[in-house]
């Protein structure tokens, strides 16, 4: 499975990656994230990080969590992460951002095999996992975090 979320913001990459990488803070500027905690600094930059959020689907908010080992570059402009605990086990996402004609392109990219479900699996991360939830939180992360930057001064 392979999703793509693409969003021009009308910002530096330095500023856009500031705010991508500050996951800390995500709950008080995205509306459909509960909770982020570090549960590990490590001595390479890195960190172990616990995220909480909400997908919804109409009135309903289906609830969603996953532990990550992250990873910024300031000088790239990136943020990747591998998922490591939860049910996304195993993904891979990776945030890159360029500097474009408008602004910065930012583009969200996760790849992963799916669940380790016998027969199932598979489909049901390229038709359910994939589609309704990834890019159903990473698109609305991306635009709570393009109204954060693009009102920053």
């Amino acid at each position: 499975m392979r999703t793509l979320d693409h969003r021009t913001i009308r910002a530096s990459p330095a500023a856009v990656h500031a705010v991508a990488s500050a996951v800390e803070a995500w709950p008080s500027l995205l509306s459909h994230y509960r909770r982020v905690r570090v549960l590990e600094r490590r001595p390479d930059g890195s960190s172990v990080v616990e995220m909480a959020a909400v997908r919804p689907f109409g009135i309903a908010r289906w609830p969603v969590w996953w532990v990550s080992e992250m990873r910024t570059d300031t000088e790239a402009h990136t943020v990747t992460y591998r998922h490591v605990r939860g049910i996304t086990s195993g993904m891979d996402v990776e945030w890159r951002m360029v500097q474009g004609r408008d602004g910065t392109d930012v583009t969200i990219e996760h790849r992963w095999t799916g669940p380790r479900w016998p027969l199932i699996g598979g489909p049901a991360a390229e038709l359910v996992i994939g589609p309704l939830f990834i890019h159903g939180i990473a698109s609305r992360t991306l635009a709570g975090l393009a109204a954060v930057v693009e009102s920053t001064p």
